[in-house]
């Protein structure tokens, strides 16, 4: 009796220290403008807040889909850098079955070994690496790109499978490429902080079995501070069938995704971001 208790009592401590959260505001707000996250309106029936955390450090948050298994956005910093492409894809654990797993991401082979965690309990609420194997005009669509970030361990948390989706192959190659490297280049000169949330809108169709959803949209939005007073925004979209992307003032895609998912009407940054 005294051994249960104590694993009851470890169990509990543990899951206070749990990476998957239930709102970012208390947790890793500071990859959001002014500590605030996107409002209410896009989050799924079966949701996964994550603070993503890669050797003891958070990195960005990606709001998930445990049912759709595709992050609904990742928020963070834009840092830029060279892309030095990691080589290994990681998991998030807690989103899994069991809170008591680790609380930072890691490889499936290191569950496997480590903690005796089947491929099929890690897969229950997330996508795992054969779920992306044998595309067809798909590929791997990261939200939060390594290329947005400034060194080799935040590159590396970027390549959580909870953080991509299939996209298709010449948008994620060609004009969204051109999006992430050279536009928001040209459109972040003179920020002196740049605020990140870049999202799929869900679609129709899914890969792997009916695993995992395909998005029908890929959408991007920046705050970003000039000085104590001034901001800028900017936003885009795209069609995940076509190599085309859509610029847009933050007030018009806002009001595109709340319109595509028919819900209360969206707000991805706090108010003190221009909409025009």
């Amino acid at each position: 009796m005294l051994l249960l208790l104590l694993q009851v009592l470890a169990s509990c401590l543990w899951l206070g220290h749990s990476e998957v959260v239930t709102s970012f505001e208390s947790s890793c707000p500071q990859f959001f403008f002014q500590n605030t996250p996107p409002n209410e309106a896009l989050v799924p029936q079966n949701p996964a807040w994550i603070c993503q955390r890669y050797n003891n450090r958070y990195y960005f948050a990606t709001l998930y889909d445990k049912t759709r298994r595709i992050p609904v956005y990742s928020a963070y910093i834009y840092q830029p850098a060279s892309c030095g492409r990691p080589k290994t894809w990681l998991v998030e654990p807690e989103v899994s079955v069991l809170s008591s797993y680790p609380k930072m991401m890691k490889t499936e082979q290191s569950l496997s070994k480590e903690f005796k965690i089947t491929l099929e309990e890690i897969g229950k609420h997330q996508a795992v690496l054969q779920d992306y194997t044998n595309l067809n005009g798909l590929n791997r669509g990261h939200l939060n790109p390594c290329c947005h970030q400034p060194d080799s361990d935040s590159k590396a948390a970027t390549f959580t499978l909870t953080n991509i989706v299939p996209q298709n192959e010449k948008l994620n190659g060609g004009a969204w490429s051109i999006y992430e490297q050279q536009t928001m280049i040209k459109n972040t000169e003179g920020c002196k902080k740049t605020y990140v949330v870049v999202g799929a809108v869900p679609g129709n169709n899914y890969i792997a079995n009916g695993r995992v959803n395909k998005p029908s949209y890929i959408w991007a939005s920046a705050c970003c501070e000039v000085n104590a007073k001034v901001r800028k925004t900017w936003a885009v979209i795209a069609e995940n069938d076509r190599d085309e992307v859509e610029s847009l003032t933050l007030g018009e895609l806002e009001d595109k995704l709340t319109k595509l998912y028919g819900r209360s009407q969206v707000s991805l940054f706090d108010s003190a971001c221009p909409r025009k």
